[in-house]
């Protein structure tokens, strides 16, 4: 019931122009302002430390740096923004903090927009090939789609992304996969619904501190041992 009453509140807001349509969303400049905001906080942010960048998931996430820790982090998430967003400004939401590791959640509103899998896959194989000609040895992490109640309907879509990005990822020992679906399913394959807020879309605190586990678990195992010094006091 939970998830048919989702679907159709979709059908609804897309009636009434709530929710972008195809076109509107690949206008990358509708970001303009909040990549023109990254660009002031820029030198407020420290140089090798790890970027996270993608959409609404990552926007939202007040607590990243908290939850992350000891992990040094950037936050660099931007709404509803697809794929193609993150390659359209991939230089500035990268280059200006010279990170050890950049993390992309994408595929989520891609999906949902009917972008097809192997086109958001060959958007991300530019997203790092643009990452890898400014700094060769930056490590690139490509988390899963999420599941989510609100949209059951891209579910399919959105599994053939991710089966995608693991290919990627298993491309290059620089690139690293980190799921983030299975935490949000039940054992019998639905989706958990108490870790959502009302729109059934993004993360109460509940689904945030599973999200955060499951990138922080990822993450530890390559990326703690840069923390050491700083820890240490060195």
């Amino acid at each position: 019931m939970k998830l048919r009453t989702a679907a159709l509140l979709t059908v609804a807001l897309l009636f009434v122009g709530l929710v972008p349509s195809a076109s509107a969303q690949s206008d990358p400049s509708r970001w303009a302002q909040a990549i023109d905001a990254f660009d002031a906080d820029a030198p407020n942010r420290p140089q090798g430390a790890i970027v996270l960048t993608g959409s609404s998931s990552f926007a939202r996430w007040r607590t990243m740096e908290a939850d992350l820790e000891p992990l040094t982090v950037v936050p660099r998430g931007f709404g509803g923004s697809t794929m193609a967003d993150v390659l359209h400004y991939v230089d500035r939401l990268v280059k200006p903090y010279a990170p050890r590791a950049v993390v992309i959640y994408e595929g989520d509103n891609d999906t949902f927009y009917g972008v097809d899998p192997m086109t958001i896959a060959g958007q991300a194989k530019q997203v790092v090939a643009k990452i890898h000609a400014a700094s060769p040895d930056t490590r690139v992490y490509l988390l899963s789609v999420k599941p989510s109640l609100a949209r059951v309907n891209a579910w399919d879509k959105a599994q053939e992304t991710t089966a995608l990005y693991k290919k990627i990822a298993a491309s290059d020992d620089r690139l690293f996969f980190i799921d983030v679906a299975t935490p949000f399913l039940n054992a019998d394959g639905t989706v958990m619904d108490d870790v959502f807020v009302d729109d059934g879309l993004h993360l109460n605190d509940k689904g945030n501190m599973i999200w955060a586990k499951a990138i922080k678990n990822v993450l530890m195992q390559h990326e703690a041992q840069f923390e050491m010094p700083k820890a240490s006091g060195q």
